[in-house]
């Protein structure tokens, strides 16, 4: 009698008696072999990455960390908080908060880049040619371009310097060049700068990277829980229940700007 198939799939992670394959590899020697960013591309990828892939994801996982007690993403896991939720209550306020207008932008960047460079390939324009079509359309249709503009910056630090990786790792292609392009074009149809921010960037190098702009997203809410976590602890600990939460009325008292090494 022939065995009967099971219905249902998978071929991410197989779990038996003493053995843990991830895509193939048994995790206990993945443990302490490879970073955590390392084993974000194999789950996501399905293959281990290089180095060079490797320490690209890294660098855009830390870009993303945190950005202070004032994002909308913050603010909802303080209120939560301060209501009286718990740590998990908490870190769901706070990813789900994450939607098109924060912390999506990355996903919609990404839609915009690639149909940019196929619009570049299929037309057999230059970058800077496809780029100025791009952004003159979306001045045309009043749509806003994602990945650009700052509420606070006007040359975001995180970008400059995943664009420094980049260029170091291999990963500053077509998909990054295009950005710098639109960014140039929105310069000087409109006469004013639009910064790239660290969205901007981090679509442009998950482009180049090959991932979906499904994934998008995620990078930001996987990149931002331990900025949610600790700012979750932080009011549990040293704020009252109950409070007015007030995003401009904070000031900063923790350790002063340190050198690494």
């Amino acid at each position: 009698m022939s065995k009967k198939l099971k219905d249902w799939k998978t071929a991410v992670t197989k779990v038996e008696p003493n053995n843990i394959m991830v895509h193939g590899y048994p995790i206990n020697e993945l443990m302490g072999e490879i970073s955590y960013a390392d084993g974000l591309c194999l789950m996501l990828k399905g293959e281990l990455p290089d180095r060079k892939l490797g320490k690209m994801m890294d660098t855009i996982l830390v870009s993303s960390m945190d950005h202070g007690v004032t994002p909308p993403s913050t603010l909802a896991a303080l209120t939560c908080v301060s209501t009286g939720g718990n740590l998990n209550q908490a870190l769901a306020c706070g990813i789900l908060s994450i939607n098109q207008h924060h912390g999506g932008a990355i996903q919609n960047c990404q839609k915009v880049l690639l149909s940019a460079v196929k619009l570049k390939e299929d037309n057999d324009l230059t970058i800077e040619t496809a780029a100025e079509e791009v952004v003159k359309d979306a001045i045309a249709n009043k749509v806003r371009l994602p990945g650009f503009g700052h509420r606070i910056h006007t040359n975001d630090p995180r970008a400059v310097k995943l664009y420094e990786a980049a260029k170091n790792l291999g990963f500053y292609g077509d998909y990054p060049k295009m950005m710098k392009a639109m960014e140039s074009a929105f310069e000087k149809i409109k006469g004013k700068k639009l910064p790239i921010n660290v969205d901007g960037a981090i679509a442009s190098l998950l482009c180049e990277m090959g991932f979906d702009p499904e994934l998008g997203n995620a990078f930001f809410m996987i990149a931002r829980m331990p900025g949610l976590l600790t700012h979750i602890v932080e009011e549990r600990d040293r704020q009252k229940p109950m409070r007015r939460i007030n995003p401009l009325d904070y000031e900063y008292d923790g350790p002063g700007q340190r050198k690494l090494g």
